[in-house]
């Protein structure tokens, strides 16, 4: 008689709910905060996702941020959105992502519905015209300090000549030739893909 297998090895423990919970919560806390203070649209809300997600709760890190941010500049649709659905369901899975999504949503577009009657009856108040323009000087540096640590990271990954011409390039084509930036993002991808592939097969 053949005596049955019996594994030894101790089974991975499962996640207590109250971890899943406090993570939802610190999900929702996170995409609150950054939906409801991302004044002038997706753009201006994306260095608040990087402060809550990379440096607050280190849910990644500077490479995978903006590696799913490139990505998701490649895809329709909103980018705040895309970024919360996708971070949040990596970080607490398929709940997680609807919590983000919600928190991202929910906060601007209720405002929008309670706030927009109050707002156009007041519109012709100096304060009122120029309480937004007194966000952008704001949102400027923060999008300015992003770009500056992409900028650092590229130097640091591909040598600064290749950086700054990259850099350059993509300036060029994206603000003078009008090309979309999903378009360069991809053939980027794929300039950097098609070598390694081919360098894969030679080594074979």
């Amino acid at each position: 008689m053949v005596n049955p297998v019996v594994n030894t090895q101790p089974e991975a423990p499962l996640p207590s709910p109250g971890k899943n919970r406090k993570t939802h919560l610190h999900l929702m806390l996170a995409f609150f905060r950054s939906g409801i203070l991302g004044f002038g649209g997706g753009p201006s809300a994306i260095p608040l996702v990087h402060q809550e997600v990379v440096k607050k709760y280190k849910w990644m890190d500077e490479e995978e941020f903006s590696d799913t941010l490139a990505l998701a500049n490649t895809m329709p649709g909103p980018i705040a959105t895309k970024m919360a659905g996708y971070i949040g369901y990596r970080v607490g899975g398929i709940l997680g992502g609807i919590v983000a999504l919600l928190a991202t949503v929910a906060p601007t577009a209720l405002m929008m519905i309670f706030l927009l009657q109050l707002l156009q009856t007041f519109k012709d108040i100096p304060w009122v015209q120029h309480m937004s323009a007194s966000v952008v000087p704001v949102v400027a540096v923060m999008l300015a300090v992003m770009t500056w640590d992409f900028i650092k990271k590229s130097g640091s990954s591909l040598g600064w000549k290749k950086a700054i011409a990259f850099l350059a390039g993509s300036l060029v084509i994206m603000e003078f030739l009008n090309i979309h930036p999903g378009i360069l993002i991809v053939l980027m991808i794929l300039i950097a893909f098609i070598p390694e592939r081919k360098r894969g097969e030679g080594t074979s």
